[in-house]
């Protein structure tokens, strides 16, 4: 339904003012549509852990923007947001020919990498938005395939297995200092290979002999070690019994010694006492020897014999006196003269 003319504005003002509701309808869709926006869209936006990198007529700018918003002109430039924070590229399903002519796979690789933010011109510029594509994902595949060609099967399976991590990395990086100084190889992850599957089963029975070898190696062990155990504490036994033998052996013999030294006391007590009972006898009768001679003096001798005879009173009848009292006299002056 046609309203006609607004009043009191011009019919060419009115026209304009259309128009302009028109480019506002389609800027406002071509922000809505990425894939619109990325064409015809003057607003954009630069994620976070990128930065935008721009085309002019197919011709790359040294323009490099941060995260944010930015202006662009539609139609004639084009614009790709390029991560610069880390990032992990898979390298799947890499078939690999080792020195014996098996072929295995490797199911996965992970390059752990980053473009540095200082080189994304550069690198862009040589190798394009997918460089990633040249310097990881095809560089893998060639170095893979040059490391299984110079290998045989044991050693990219079990032997040199645990070295495929750092040669990848090793070699990855080398390349890129050279031809792309802006890729920044971080770690480099190898999974398992998948080899054939009687090779495969032939490898499992081998681990299980070894394991059954290891177990056994472990259990000689053991026994060794309970073996060594029980020695030492036998060893351990024996010393403690010979150290309290020879503690028992060094108690009898301070005893011993300490009944000699007392029986020695003894002794010397026993022959110090009797010496002075002799001795003191010695003196005695020494001193009663000499109180002898100061007191039996012949006179008092034939004193204690006159004594005696008197105290002995007999009767003698004849007329003839015994002998016996002269003689007894005699003896008396006998002892006298002596």
């Amino acid at each position: 339904m046609d309203r006609g003319p607004v009043p009191g504005v011009p019919a060419s003002q009115e026209i304009n003012l259309v128009q302009l509701l028109f480019v506002l309808i389609a800027v406002l869709v071509a922000i809505s549509i990425p894939a619109v926006s990325s064409c015809f869209g003057i607003l954009h936006q630069v994620p976070e852990g990128h930065v935008g990198a721009y085309w002019t007529g197919g011709a790359l700018s040294k323009r490099i923007t941060d995260p944010g918003f930015h202006l662009k002109m539609p139609v004639l430039t084009q614009y790709e947001p390029i991560q610069v924070t880390i990032q992990t590229d898979e390298v799947k399903n890499i078939p690999c020919g080792t020195k014996g002519g098996v072929m295995i796979y490797f199911d996965k690789i992970e390059v752990v990498n980053r473009l540095r933010k200082d080189y994304v011109y550069d690198t862009i510029l040589n190798y394009g938005v997918t460089y990633d594509k040249t310097w990881i994902y095809d560089k893998i595949h060639h170095e893979i395939n040059q490391f299984c060609s110079a290998h045989t099967l044991q050693d990219v399976y079990i032997d040199k297995f645990d070295q495929i991590d750092e040669n990848m990395k090793e070699a990855l990086q080398k390349d890129c200092t050279i031809y792309a100084p802006g890729i920044e190889i971080i770690n480099v992850r190898v999974t398992k290979p998948t080899i054939p599957a009687v090779i495969a089963r032939n490898y499992e029975q081998m681990e299980e002999e070894r394991t059954k070898v290891l177990i056994a190696m472990e259990r000689q062990k053991v026994v060794e070690k309970e073996a060594e155990t029980q020695m030492k504490m036998a060893v351990t036994e024996a010393e403690k019994d010979a150290l309290v033998s020879k503690i028992r052996m060094e108690q009898i013999i301070m005893e011993k010694e300490s009944t000699k030294m007392q029986q020695i006391i003894e002794n010397e007590m026993y022959l110090n006492r009797e010496k002075s009972l002799a001795d003191s006898n010695f003196y005695r009768v020494e001193k009663e020897a000499e109180a002898n001679n100061l007191v039996l003096t012949p006179e008092y001798l034939e004193l204690k014999f006159i004594e005696a005879i008197a105290n002995n009173t007999k009767m003698f009848f004849g007329d003839k006196v015994p002998n016996m009292v002269f003689d007894q006299k005699l003896l008396g002056n006998f002892l006298g003269g002596v």
